[in-house]
């Protein structure tokens, strides 16, 4: 077991294809983990160890690489830079307080490394800044830096070391903290001079960190201005604690492929990253909903915080999560407030990509894993029973991609329902519901690939067999003007019949109701309870599409009954009737149902996305910044209008801009949109 000092974990995230996976292969292959390093082409590296991944050659869930470095353990949390798994990342940076943004230097800043910087910075995550594959062909450094200050951070974004070679192959860097040149051999790397061509930048760049450094404190920075020199620790403690503060983010150049700056990027993960003790104490609720401070330390009561369930096809329900204080053993028993079970933690593994080690004892602040544990969704707290607590859940993306899925048997449907809901506790984007107006089983995710791969999931890997079809919306009927009508439902033959006759009121309301204003006894009361139940299964198909009808309220005015054929189902049938007599004078009018969408953008794109969300008959509600240096578009818009929204905004904004959505209410539908809908309703219907 670790100290929670002697532990880092860090994220590496960036824009996919950006050579994550390569980069945690390098790192794992040089502290000696593995003997031979993996690549993605060979399907044999530590991170993508799922067959889609394999297959597909690209990252869908976040991998744990633990190594270890000079007595330290770094949890390398290798992320899908995907935009279709965010939720990963979103998850992953509430508990993990360092991180690389991995950078193709080939490519420059992509959207993705936009997007997962800003995140990172907006949770606080101590950065390093790793450009990768700086072999390539025509990378200037030069030219990638402007961008990195132009579109990530101006001030904050500070080289650490700077890349070196003869003409303009890159074969080293200089290490600008220390004033150190490493080169690569072709094997390895070694110590090499600083050519004289480099020398002005390089010490141009090292005098920048050292006025960095002498922000940190009123002293230092007097010193600085006076022309005194620091020394090289001096440099080390101002830099880290710039670092901490996300003052700093350091740019590291390097390669992946032929383990260049490896050794460097893993002394400063060491040096310059904070270990779980370094934190802040974590905000919590106890069992009464009181705020408390949980601190990273192995003398505090158990409590951990799942981020991460995939399903094992040995141990089933694998659950990754990080231990934020006290020392979990194998055999614990500890409480879920959050949804009020007790568990106890018997398979306590430690975990390296699909491997799972059979352990003891975890300490705060590390990773590990725990097999078989029920409905344990992802950011829930375990927590010792005496302490019991519970840390701030998650909010991940909402499903804003929908198909209309149709099972090809009753085998096929049985086993849908079960299944989409263990993938959610894998993945908590995935939804599926049936939508009881129309019928049909609609199945969410974040955008259309996202939606390709649930789908391929579903039929590869649980062997479940559907169509899709075209969904229908979800439509409902109100009426706009107050009218009356009788209802007679008169069956006589002889013997025992029915008879039971109403006249009624339908009025619009704002909440449907049912009241009664008969007095004197033509109805006996005993009776009123049949007319309303007569009146609200009325109500559920409409005499216009045949959709629910809502916003009604009932009035019993009079009525007629017989001493002895009346009975409730009599009264129950006379009130639809009634309904169904005063639909047409009632001018019934189609509702069409609006969510209401956040629409998180960069301040470039506003303009078209204002414009396109008001082809789609949208209402703006606000437009603020969001503290992420982006801004948030809040609109009412018709479901019908955004079908494909998901990918039409990647499609605006060049894969930057995303939303979330809820439910709004229903509101009328147009007069010439409701003539249209009403038309196709009635040739269907031929």
């Amino acid at each position: 077991m670790h100290n929670p000092e002697n532990i880092r974990n860090v994220a590496v995230v960036g824009h996919q294809g950006s050579g994550k996976t390569s980069l945690v292969e390098s790192l794992a292959y040089k502290a000696g983990l593995i003997r031979e390093k993996g690549t993605i082409e060979k399907k044999n590296t530590l991170s993508d160890c799922l067959p889609m991944e394999k297959d597909r050659q690209v990252s869908i869930s976040s991998s744990v690489i633990p190594i270890e470095h000079d007595g330290t353990k770094i949890n390398l949390l290798d992320l899908p830079g995907n935009d279709d798994f965010i939720f990963e990342t979103i998850g992953i940076t509430r508990l993990i307080k360092g991180a690389i943004l991995v950078i193709d230097a080939s490519k420059g800043v992509q959207t993705g490394t936009v997007k997962a910087f800003r995140l990172l910075k907006k949770r606080g995550v101590p950065m390093f800044l790793f450009l990768n594959k700086m072999d390539k062909e025509n990378v200037d450094f030069n030219a990638l830096y402007e961008e990195i200050k132009l579109k990530l951070d101006e001030k904050k974004c500070v080289p650490f070391s700077y890349p070196i070679g003869r003409k303009e192959n890159f074969d080293g860097f200089v290490n600008v903290v220390e004033l150190k040149a490493r080169k690569y051999n072709g094997v390895t790397c070694e110590d090499d001079v600083i050519y004289d061509d480099k020398k002005e930048i390089v010490f141009a760049l090292h005098n920048r960190l050292c006025e960095a450094v002498a922000t940190v404190n009123d002293a230092m920075l007097e010193r600085f201005f006076s022309g005194e020199p620091f020394t090289n620790e001096e440099i080390k403690t101002g830099l880290r604690e710039g670092v901490l503060k996300g003052e700093l983010y350091p740019i590291i150049v390097g390669s992946a492929t032929k383990d260049i700056g490896i050794n460097t990027l893993t002394n400063m993960l060491v040096s310059y990253l904070p270990s779980p003790s370094d934190l802040k104490p974590l905000e919590a609720t106890d069992k009464d909903g009181k705020d408390v401070q949980i601190k990273t330390a192995v003398q505090e009561p158990t409590s951990l915080m799942v981020f991460k369930n995939t399903y094992n096809a040995y141990q089933g329900l694998v659950s990754v999560f990080k231990v934020q204080s006290g020392v979990l053993h194998s055999g614990d028993s500890l409480v879920c407030l959050n949804n009020g079970r007790e568990y106890q933690l018997n398979n306590l593994f430690s975990i390296c990509g699909d491997k799972l080690t059979p352990v003891s004892e975890v300490g705060a602040g590390d990773i590990a894993a725990v097999t078989r544990l029920e409905d344990i969704r992802l950011s829930y707290t375990l927590s010792d029973k005496n302490r019991p607590v519970r840390f701030k859940e998650v909010h991940y993306p909402t499903p804003t991609y929908f198909n209309a899925i149709v099972p090809d048997s009753k085998k096929d449907s049985d086993k849908l329902f079960p299944i989409v809901s263990r993938m959610s506790l894998e993945d908590p984007t995935i939804s599926l519901r049936k939508e009881e107006t129309t019928g049909q089983i609609l199945l969410g995710a974040l955008s259309k690939t996202h939606m390709t791969y649930v789908l391929d999931r579903l039929r590869d890997e649980y062997d479940v067999h559907f169509s899709l079809e075209k969904i229908r919306i979800s439509y409902r009927e109100t009426i706009t003007k107050t009218g009356e009508a009788e209802g007679r439902f008169v069956k006589q033959t002889g013997g025992s019949g029915y008879y039971g006759v109403v006249q009624m009121r339908f009025e619009p309301s704002e909440k449907t109701g049912f009241e009664s204003t008969v007095f004197g006894g033509h109805i006996d009361k005993g009776y009123f309870p049949a007319v309303e139940k007569g009146f609200l299964e009325a109500l559920q198909n409409g005499g216009l599409i045949g959709a629910p009808v809502i916003h009604v309220k009932a009035t019993l005015l009079d009525g007629k009954q017989h001493s002895v054929d009346s009975n409730e189902m009599a009264f129950k049938n006379a009130a639809i009737l009634a309904f169904r007599n005063a639909y047409e004078s009632c001018v019934p009018i189609l509702l069409e149902p609006y969510d209401r969408i956040t629409v998180d953008c960069e301040n470039e794109y506003l303009g078209a996305v204002l414009s396109d969300l008001s082809k789609r008959r949208a209402r703006i509600l606000s437009t603020d910044e969001n503290g992420s240096g982006n801004l948030d578009v809040v609109a009412i818009v018709p479901e019908a209008e955004i079908q494909e929204y998901a990918n039409e905004l990647k499609a605006l904004s060049k894969g930057s801009a995303y939303f979330n959505l809820v439910f709004e209410d229903y509101e009328e539908v147009p007069f010439k949109l409701q003539e249209q809908i009403l038309k196709e309703y009635r040739k269907e219907e031929k």
